[in-house]
């Protein structure tokens, strides 16, 4: 049975294309206009596109709900929906608590040298002499790598978690049963994967615990409650997957802006230190890494002119709401000077992004180390866009650049 992230996430007809998927802009503006709320009949799903709805569905979690299962509270639930981004409060509030302590002010000084050193080992083996494809030699293996040692897994299988990563945020190719069906079985046999490869991940764990978070989940406890070992899986693939996918589509993400805005990005380059962590928010706003987030309507609501009835599937567009005019001054450029830039790129609410402080620390310092070594690049002849076949992430599947 397809659930409700599967029917709210299926391909979005009027945004279908390559071109579409990575400027959907003007039909957000227009939808922004004519029908801030609507329902997607060929989805079954509401949309919201203004910031205002954006946010009141994002952060009011008394009226929406996290929890997209269609299982009863006694029905056996996947790991998946045992995680963060999947429970309601009082369990996502005693998770998160165990959890928040990975990300905290303190540990992400304490990360700032590793990311470097993993930064530099990753320019090192890159050839400017030769085009490179930024994702794949560069923001991709980054976070991979960041990810891998606070989860304490083998580096040596990041090639299975590009893979798993790309599955599990993967949308229909379009709105067929044959592709919708496709979809659901190479989704479940990725779920299946990572279910199999962390349980075993956990065992080696419990006899031999060390200084990473499944370490420090396997021997915690929040309010006495001890996680069990599928609510650790769920938060582990979460990791892994909104971890790699948020981090990288960022930095990918603010190298397209950077070529796009020549002026711009030399005004970066003239001061990092002050403007890049302002130039890295404006992209987040900008081109958010993700662009959608579904919930479920928990009553019968009124939202905008929209009436919608408890148990419907309500998509907050957040790449829309971070372009609104009603909210952002000249919401259409890019201004790196932006001040306040409430954007919503990260969620609101109970589920604003857990690993926020990571995402930003590593495009950081990703670009920073990038700008002393390759200060001067351009988007290659030979570039071709391909975004990533997504409805809800956004960024590239490829970007190729070449050192000036």
């Amino acid at each position: 049975m397809e659930n409700s992230t599967q029917t709210a996430f299926r391909q979005v007809e009027e945004i279908s294309t390559k071109e579409e998927r990575y400027e959907p802009f003007s039909w957000y503006e227009k939808m922004r206009k004519e029908s801030p709320v609507r329902k997607d009949e060929r989805r079954g799903a509401w949309d919201a596109f203004d910031y205002q709805s954006v946010k009141y569905v994002l952060e009011t979690k008394e009226l929406f709900s996290s929890n997209r299962s269609k299982k009863q509270e006694d029905e056996q639930k996947s790991p998946i929906e045992l995680s963060l981004i999947s429970i309601d409060p009082p369990k996502h509030t005693q998770m998160r608590s165990l959890v928040k302590k990975a990300f905290t002010p303190k540990v992400m000084k304490e990360w700032r040298p590793r990311i470097e050193r993993i930064a530099k080992q990753l320019l090192d083996e890159i050839d400017p002499a030769s085009e490179i494809d930024i994702v794949t030699q560069f923001s991709y293996p980054l976070p991979v790598m960041v990810i891998a040692e606070i989860l304490g897994v083998p580096i040596e299988d990041q090639s299975k978690f590009k893979e798993w990563s790309e599955w599990v945020v993967a949308g229909p190719k379009d709105n067929s049963p044959e592709a919708i069906k496709h979809l659901e079985q190479n989704q479940q046999r990725t779920y299946h994967e990572l279910y199999v490869y962390f349980k075993e991940i956990i065992s080696n764990k419990r006899e031999h615990p060390e200084k990473d978070i499944i370490s420090v989940l396997l021997g915690a406890e929040a309010q006495g409650t001890v996680l069990s070992e599928d609510e650790i899986i769920g938060f582990c693939i979460l990791l892994l997957v909104a971890g790699n996918e948020t981090t990288t589509n960022l930095i990918s993400n603010a190298f397209y802006c950077f070529t796009e805005f020549p002026d711009i990005y030399e005004e970066i380059l003239r001061n990092p230190k002050d403007i890049l962590p302002l130039a890295i928010e404006e992209v987040l706003r900008y081109r958010s890494p993700v662009q959608a987030m579904s919930r479920v309507a928990k009553e019968d609501i009124i939202l905008g002119d929209a009436q919608i009835k408890a148990g419907d599937i309500v998509v907050a567009w957040m790449g829309s709401a971070n372009r609104d005019e009603q909210q952002f001054e000249q919401a259409g450029q890019f201004n790196i000077k932006r001040k306040p830039n409430p954007h919503l790129a990260f969620g609101k609410g109970i589920h604003f992004c857990l690993g926020a402080p990571l995402a930003r620390l590593e495009a950081e310092i990703a670009i920073e180390e990038w700008m002393k070594r390759y200060p001067k690049f351009e988007k290659s002849s030979n570039f071709s866009l391909e975004p990533i076949e997504s409805t809800f992430v956004y960024g590239l599947k490829e970007f190729k650049l070449s050192v000036l």
